[in-house]
């Protein structure tokens, strides 16, 4: 039997006048339809903290700064996969105010929400 892979996740919690940014996740990608913070997977060798920020750029056109590690969580697959994943949440602040531009390819739409308003993954929700 082989050994467990491992994924590494950062998703980030950028706050606008008390609201937190939530991206939609377009038909056809994995979790389609679902609400998520902004974020993804950090690639071999980079930090965390460098990984959430280039994210939160590529799917938003946003440019944060980490203020601060809100919280950890792992989990196996939700697919079945032997694949346990580690999302770390960061807290972040905008440099400057912009508009969201999405990345077509994984969202098609957003809101600034509180998160109790939407139908989360455990995983954002706290």
């Amino acid at each position: 039997m082989g050994e467990t892979a491992e994924k590494h996740l950062v998703y980030c919690r950028v706050v606008r006048d008390g609201a937190v940014l939530f991206l939609h996740r377009s038909p056809g990608v994995f979790r389609a339809g679902q609400w998520e913070l902004p974020g993804g997977t950090v690639e071999p060798g980079e930090p965390h903290e460098t990984a959430a920020v280039r994210e939160v750029a590529e799917e938003t056109g946003l440019t944060v700064r980490i203020a601060g590690e809100r919280g950890r969580h792992t989990w196996m697959d939700i697919g079945g996969k032997d694949l346990r994943i580690h999302a770390r949440v960061f807290d972040v602040q905008e440099d400057a105010t912009h508009d969201v531009v999405l990345n077509d390819g994984e969202h098609d739409d957003f809101t600034w929400a509180d998160p109790a308003t939407l139908d989360l993954a455990d995983h954002f929700r706290a």
